[in-house]
């Protein structure tokens, strides 16, 4: 430690520490913008000037190393001169457009130049002019004359998201902030530019000119989406939401949020929004009041039990919805005699579950990622699938840890990646047992299936036998898979031999508190594979889903939507309308309290930030009000918090009930013969919200996810393009209908791999998504 003396107080701080460090710890305010703590170090505003003594001039703090003795003065007139100075040159081609600026109220030049700044310009000659950019849907850049090169936003695209997409090119006062050859900021994390910018040059372009931030509302929520649960301030005019951002959580995620948290609040405002209970009669949609309609769904599970039996009913769900809303529709379900309740609607292998009342989770606190040496990410389209997750093992690797990988597409994550197995599907269970048995090669343990390691596999072994902290790390694809189970009993093994820590990315917000509530079938209950298969199931409750775009295989989940007596959505959005029988307008995460548990089994609770549009009401209360339609027991709770203890009892700490063991044999079988599905779920596609927010679809990531991509071996086959211009491609899969759609080249895929997304209208009528695939020129 090295002691200074910081305005007459003595600070301790570690050595190598900046005077920056050491005036934050002493809780001393120096004047800055072009310093932030989660970036490097470019010292390029000279804000921060300060008194150092003995110095021959001003330095600045937050590049000065502190040594031991050194004496600095923030508020001396020596200091505050300097700070002065460099304010007049910040404002001397700074436009005086504050009344309209969208920054204005939280603008940290605006701020400063109240203590800093003169009354008025010495500076007579024109201000120099930057002409806007179109940087793509998300961020504005109308107003780049107000930049002051502090180069937050540079530093942040090679450090933080991983790529430099902004830069800044000429000198001197021409100087500008500005992509290269005319590209779009498509980074999933490139909100976070908006946050960071300590003036009004980069904005938020779907909040542009809607509002004043002195007349919105701040509250607290928690992310529905992926399975960070990334802690957000939602902010409010009147009953609308207007603007998410950032609340910092260290643990969690610490000042950051993906795109996707930040705008898919678009969709809380849009067209699709369903505004009131509607039932279909004679094949048009009436609208009705909310007694009429749960009293039909009552009705109509009463006599489908009478006519068909308890065993035809079962009630389908997502790791989007709450805590609370999962606990009662699981108990509705259960209450009214069937075991039909799903949540994992794109899993295969359903066998793969953790002990009842348990849950599988990621194996460590989200803040490990970040420390990790060694991270074995298998089955996993790691960028889009968990943005901040990935953010944190790039800091790991900027830090010197290796990232190893194992999946079928070889997607650039931003990241050095030191060992990659790159196969097929159908061969990733043999593939990973190939690393198991380099590492019983090394340390002469037993291999838990006798298997042959190629170099790569080798690779990957080497260093999962060095370094410290060490995990293995399973993505969607990997839970998805067919052989969920026995690739989970494979990584048990390895972490065991390795001194690992193994666990599930997760899928959604709330995978985890799905688990831990019972929202899976029990005691014989059919599984959503089954109940969206040849189960024959009469009635259906559908929570918070469309299955034709959240299931595993969406031909089979129309056909079996479409052969129901009863289809019952309950969404905020109007899905469904082909199938649905009754729409009930269930609340979003904004519009409801409720609770998610993360991946790292941590609860987090919110309140609804505005009141429920219309005639929407919170879920839980809905399935507490059709459980006494139905005169089941057990529905009397007058809040969501008295659901959350009856679903997870009193305490909050869940450590107890995380569990990633696994019995599933390891069977290794040939490899599948002709072309295999790849089935990514577009980051843009993942769930409702995302797939209602306007902004959202306009980016690069929406329009790149609706492709056909093909090995070079196929492309060749069938006679494509070779320049990859215009090609079309028919897929046909199962016997179900056909898709066309646009064809790329991947010379980086396996030969008999070809890459189909998920979750979109464009491949609904595609079947498995894991299986074997027929492709032709179109």
């Amino acid at each position: 430690m090295v002691e200074i003396e910081l305005d007459g107080q003595k600070v301790a701080v570690q050595e190598g520490s900046m005077v920056m460090h050491a005036a934050e710890k002493a809780g001393t305010y120096i004047p800055h913008f072009c310093y932030h703590k989660k970036l490097s170090i470019a010292a390029n505003c000279r804000m921060c000037l300060v008194d150092v003594e003995k110095a021959p001039k001003p330095m600045p703090a937050c590049a000065t190393p502190v040594t031991q003795g050194m004496i600095v003065r923030t508020k001396s007139d020596k200091a505050l001169k300097a700070q002065q100075g460099v304010m007049e040159f910040l404002l001397i081609n700074h436009p005086l457009d504050c009344p309209i600026c969208d920054q204005g109220g939280e603008c940290q030049l605006q701020d400063l130049a109240v203590g800093y700044g003169g009354s008025k310009s010495r500076y007579s000659e024109e201000k120099r002019v930057v002409f806007h950019k179109n940087v793509g849907p998300l961020i504005s850049m109308e107003e780049m004359s107000r930049c002051i090169h502090c180069t937050r936003c540079v530093r942040f695209g090679q450090e933080i998201a991983g790529q430099m997409e902004l830069g800044m090119a000429h000198r001197g006062e021409h100087s500008e902030i500005q992509t290269f050859v005319g590209r779009t900021v498509d980074s999933e994390l490139s909100g976070n530019m908006i946050d960071i910018c300590p003036v009004g040059a980069l904005t938020s372009k779907p909040f542009r000119y809607s509002a004043r931030t002195w007349e919105l509302s701040r509250r607290k929520s928690v992310s529905p989406h992926d399975s960070t649960g990334a802690n957000l301030i939602v902010q409010v005019k009147g009953s609308k939401v207007m603007r998410v951002v950032p609340l910092e959580n260290e643990a969690v995620n610490e000042c950051w949020i993906a795109d996707r948290d930040r705008f898919s609040y678009e969709s809380l405002n849009g067209d699709e929004r369903l505004h009131a209970p509607m039932i279909k009669q004679g094949g048009a949609w009436k609208t009705v009041d909310w007694t009429t309609a749960l009293e039909y769904v009552a009705n109509g599970l009463k006599l489908i039990k009478a006519e068909h039996g308890a065993g035809k009913i079962g009630a389908l769900a997502t790791g989007h919805s709450t805590v609370e809303e999962l606990h009662l529709l699981a108990k509705l379900v259960r209450g009214l005699g069937s075991q039909n309740i799903d949540s994992r609607q794109r899993h295969a292998d359903f066998a793969n579950v953790a002990p009842a009342g348990q849950a599988q989770w990621l194996g460590s606190s989200i803040a490990a990622l970040s420390e990790v040496d060694r991270a074995f990410v298998i089955g996993s389209f790691l960028r889009k699938d968990h943005p901040l997750f990935a953010q944190r093992l790039r800091q790991a690797a900027r830090r010197g840890a290796q990232i190893l990988a194992l999946g079928a597409s070889e997607d650039d994550w931003l990241m050095p990646v030191a060992a990659r197995i790159t196969a097929a599907p159908s061969v990733w269970l043999q593939s990973l047992a190939g690393v198991a048995a380099a590492i019983a090669a090394t340390t002469g343990a037993a291999a838990p299936v006798p298997a042959e390691a190629d170099d790569a596999a080798k690779a990957i072994a080497a260093a999962l036998l060095s370094g410290q902290k060490k995990a293995l790390l399973l993505g969607n694809a990997a839970a998805q898979h067919p052989q969920a189970g026995a690739l989970l009993s494979l990584a048990n093994w390895i972490a065991g031999q390795t001194g690992a820590t193994v666990g599930y990315l997760s899928e959604a917000a709330n995978t985890v508190g799905a688990q831990l509530v019972g929202a899976l079938p029990q005691d014989g209950g059919l599984n959503a594979g089954q109940m969206l298969g040849d189960a024959g199931l009469k009635g259906l409750l559908l929570l918070n889903t469309d299955p034709v775009l959240d299931s595993a295989n969406a031909a089979a989940a129309a056909k079996a939507l479409a052969a129901a007596e009863m289809v019952v959505v309950m969404s905020p959005f109007k899905s469904g309308l082909e199938y649905a029988d009754v729409l009930l307008p269930t609340a979003p995460f904004t519009e409801t309290s409720g609770s998610f548990v993360n991946a790292e089994g941590r609860l987090q609770s919110f309140v609804g930030v505005v009141r429920p549009l219309a005639e929407t009401r919170p879920g839980w209360k809905i399935l507490r009000v059709l459980g006494n339609l139905l005169a089941l027991d057990g529905f009397g709770q007058e809040s969501s918090e008295q659901v959350r203890s009856e679903a997870l009892g009193a305490d909050t700490d869940l450590s107890a009930r995380l569990n990633n063991a696994s019995s599933a044999a390891v069977t290794l079988t040939a490899a599948a013969g002709g072309v295999e599905r790849l089935a990514e779920v577009p980051i843009y596609a993942s769930d409702a919200l995302v797939r209602n927010a306007g902004s959202l679809q306009l980016t690069a990531d929406a329009r790149n996810a609706r492709y056909a991509t093909l090995p070079q071996q196929l492309w060749t086959q069938l006679g494509l393009d070779a320049q990859g211009q215009g090609a079309r491609v028919r897929i046909t899969q199962d016997g179900a209908g056909a898709a066309e759609l646009p064809a790329r080249l991947d010379a980086k895929l396996p030969a008999n791999v070809v890459r189909v997304p998920a979750g979109l209208a464009e491949t609904a009528s595609l079947g498995a998504m894991f299986g074997a695939l027929t492709v032709a020129k179109a």
